[in-house]
């Protein structure tokens, strides 16, 4: 190929030209009488060495080679394989010429390599493919841009022989056809000129026209323009090549229409908003007039009907037309008013009319109509009208309209489903939020929940407290974009998922990160067995936020992470109020970008704020003044959490109106006391066993504890036998009185242990078992430094009749 790129690849001489191919003259003896400079470099042999010789010497005679030995070796046009002077073969292909007045005696035979063939062959084959078969069409213009060629694509595109408008200036054959393309003249005269006069070429243009072979329909090309010389330089002309990109462009068109329907379209669960963007969409980009009409009973909330037919009750609910724009029927009083609309009744026949009673969409020249289905039943019409001198539409068009009125259906069915079931489901919504606040050592709470709608008493925000193993809670609050049934149901499933990753002990990075996948999902593949009735699905609601943190009251130490929700308050044992430095994470549902947590210790007594954004954005101040009245409410270190509570509500929502919803959950740190807590750090190895078991029985005895001390010793000598055998490095045991006893084993190893059920002659493989058998519960939680097996046993009835030590300050001896 590198061959096409220099000056000879302009040469379509061909390679067994006499010109240029090697030539050998024999005498009629078959004896080589005349060697040609071009045959010394394709064999190699010097006239003296090889003139005089048999032409056998270079070509060895073949399988058809004439039996007498006076003759010569080759025949006509053939493939062969000539020995070279340096003793290899070179394989040629040769033609033979009798010498011109010598009779039969004297030949002339001509050779070049065969790989030169090749490359002539594919050459011609190249040309006679780009004017006979190449989908782009080809034409070449003279220096006064008349057309002097052009190829079959080219031809076919003008719907006439070649001699019909052979000759025509461009302009000619396009009178009304312009560029789209900016940055060059707008004409084909002046861009032809512009190349024939600079020598710059034009490389996709766009070119906007009706070509004669079809002068009722636009068509776009892609163009590209470029001088045409010879190898003196002088300019003979410009090329054209030109393909036809319209069925690529309608394309584009309608999938940017879809994109932007699907941006608009179904962002309320409003019907009339629906059914007016959809006729909005339409209007002018696909059709002349849109016209939406719906079953009343959609606009009441029922259900549609099972199937469509022609005497279906219809009321126009949307139309927009190019002349008057967006018309709204009658003055809406509430969106499901069925007064307000006026009803529409269509003659037996028309494309409405046959539309109803088929249940399909009905094409008439230019006027298309498409049924609003869901599921087995039909909604109402979508009418697309293009005006008389319009085109018809063709059948991605249908497609289209079919595709933009699915979509505008589902979000019509989801404002009715809205209507009909909002009673119902806010009322199993209340049921969501916690009623009360689980008790613990590690923190003291207080929360208030204040949603848009005060009737109901139901948001889209949420706040939990969720109790973790090793005494440490988590702490959840998080806002659901939009109001009332779908960012309410919405919040409930969220809820809901939440808790069940805490309690699978996820770490806040992790836990966010599950909940962004599931939030991205769409409704059926997440919620699918949870459908509501009828089939369908209630929508996953995006966009919403959430954070999530993690406190130990052994450590004082709080692990948390959002998704693009506000940060905490931090406020210190001395009333300092800040904002923790938390990175931002986007919110659920984008996903593409990671979530990062922040670690931090809190000194006992200090208070966290977790609250959404309704508490401190309002329309009549920014969000900053909103946290710095917060921050000047809460350092008030005398107050009790009721009281900052009362007091917060009072200052940022006066007279408890809100325009969203908002919750506010409060959270004062508690620490265990170093006599509630015991750690051990003993070594992987088999006799460590035995001792823990001896230190188990002590420390228990040491809290009046010895009631428990036999199951508590089978329990952590099964733990801690069970990392000895299968995870390395050293091992951690970890006994805590609170208001159960608590008991930890960790180790390096990231295996998850299962139980399972051992054989009679298995000599292991039951210590899990019996574990859980003894223990009120256990599970399992993860670290980048390994994994913690935990269980908990509740105390016996005298020692819980006492209760555990109270939380305090813990000794630093």
């Amino acid at each position: 190929m590198t061959a096409w790129n220099t000056d000879r690849s302009a040469d379509f001489r061909g390679p067994l030209d006499v010109t240029r191919a090697a030539t050998v003259v024999v005498d009629a003896q078959g004896t080589v009488i005349g060697w040609s400079p071009a045959a010394e470099r394709l064999l190699g042999y010097q006239p003296q060495e090889i003139v005089g010789r048999p032409l056998t010497t270079l070509l060895p005679p073949g399988p058809t080679s004439p039996p007498s030995p006076h003759a010569h070796p080759v025949r006509g046009n053939e493939i062969r394989a000539a020995r070279h002077r340096g003793g290899f073969e070179v394989v040629v292909a040769t033609a033979v010429c009798p010498l011109p007045g010598a009779g039969t005696a004297g030949h002339v035979i001509v050779a070049t390599e065969l790989q030169h063939l090749r490359l002539w062959d594919s050459r011609l084959a190249l040309l006679n493919g780009l004017a006979t078969q190449s989908p782009v069409g080809l034409a070449i213009y003279d220096t006064d841009l008349r057309l002097t060629w052009c190829n079959t694509a080219y031809e076919r595109e003008i719907g006439q022989p070649f001699a019909e408008f052979r000759g025509l200036h461009p302009d000619q054959m396009y009178s009304e056809g312009r560029f789209v393309t900016k940055g060059h003249p707008p004409t084909l005269d002046g861009v032809m000129r512009h190349v024939l006069d600079t020598g710059e070429p034009f490389l996709d243009l766009h070119f906007l026209g009706r070509p004669p072979s079809d002068p009722e329909t636009d068509h776009l090309w892609s163009c590209a323009y470029y001088r045409l010389q010879d190898a003196d330089g002088h300019v003979f002309g410009v090329c054209e090549d030109a393909f036809d990109i319209s069925d690529r462009h309608r394309a584009q068109q309608r999938l940017a229409l879809l994109v932007e329907a699907g941006r608009r379209i179904g962002t309320t669960l409003d019907v009339m908003v629906t059914a007016e963007k959809i006729t909005e969409m339409g209007v002018p980009a696909f059709a002349g007039t849109v016209t939406v009409d719906l079953a009343p009973t959609v606009l009441e909330g029922e259900l549609p009907a099972a199937s469509g037919s022609a005497a279906m009750p219809l009321v126009r609910v949307a139309r927009s037309s190019e002349e008057t724009g967006a018309e709204e029927p009658g003055q809406r009083a509430s969106p499901s008013s069925v007064a307000d609309h006026p009803p529409v009744e269509y003659p037996s026949g028309s494309p409405q009319d046959r539309s109803l009673s088929s249940g399909g969409l009905v094409l008439d020249d230019t006027t298309l109509v498409v049924p609003l289905r869901v599921g087995s039943g039909m909604l109402g019409l979508v009418t697309f009208v293009r005006g008389a001198a319009s085109a018809n539409f063709d059948s991605g068009e249908v497609a289209l309209a079919d595709e933009l009125v699915a979509r505008a259906a589902v979000s019509i069915d989801n404002a009715r489903r809205f209507t009909r079931e909002r009673t119902a489901a806010l009322a199993l919504q209340r049921q969501l939020l916690p009623q009360q606040l689980p008790e613990g050592s590690a923190v003291d709470l207080a929360y208030r929940y204040l949603p848009t709608d005060d009737v109901t008493g139901v948001g889209g925000d949420w706040f939990d407290v969720i109790p973790l193993s090793g005494t440490r809670v988590g702490l959840v609050v998080g806002d659901v974009v939009g109001h009332g049934l779908q960012a309410a149901a919405t919040m409930g499933r969220l809820r809901t998922t939440v808790r069940a990753f805490a309690q699978m002990d996820m770490d806040p990075v992790e836990l966010l990160s599950r909940l962004d996948d599931l939030v991205a999902q769409s409704a059926e593949e997440q919620w699918g067995e949870m459908g509501t009735p009828h089939g369908t699905h209630a929508d996953v609601t995006t966009g919403a936020t959430c954070l999530y943190a993690v406190y130990d009251p052994v450590s004082r130490r709080c692990v948390m992470a959002r998704a693009g929700h506000l940060p905490p308050a931090i406020v210190d044992p001395d009333g300092r109020v800040s904002f923790a430095d938390l990175p931002a994470g986007p919110p659920l549902g984008l996903g593409g970008l990671p979530f990062e947590s922040m670690e931090i210790e809190l000194p006992v007594g200090s208070l966290l704020a977790l609250f959404t954004d309704g508490l401190v954005e309002a329309r009549d101040r920014d969000i900053d003044h909103g946290l710095d009245t917060l921050g000047q409410v809460l350092s008030d270190r005398h107050a009790s959490l009721e009281e900052l509570c009362d007091r917060t509500v009072r200052e940022l929502l006066p007279g408890g109106s809100t325009t969203d919803d908002t919750a506010l959950l409060l959270v004062r740190t508690r620490e265990l006391d170093t006599s509630q807590v015991v750690e051990w750090d003993l070594p992987a190895e088999p006799v460590t066993a035995g001792r823990v078991r001896d230190l188990t029985t002590r420390q228990l005895r040491d809290w009046g504890l010895g009631e428990l001390s036999f199951t508590t010793e089978l329990v952590v000598s099964e733990l801690v036998t069970n990392a000895v055998r299968y995870a390395e490095g050293p091992i951690q045991v970890r006994l805590i009185r609170d208001r159960t006893l608590l008991c930890e084993v960790a180790d390096t190893g990231h295996t998850s242990p299962h139980l399972r059920h051992s054989g009679e002659e298995d000599e292991g493989g039951r210590g899990l078992f019996i574990v859980a058998q003894l223990v009120q519960r256990w599970g399992t939680r993860y670290s980048r430094f390994g994994k913690t097996i935990w269980t908990e046993q509740p105390f016996p009835t005298t020692t819980a009749q006492d209760g555990p030590p109270a939380p305090g300050t813990r000794s630093r001896a």
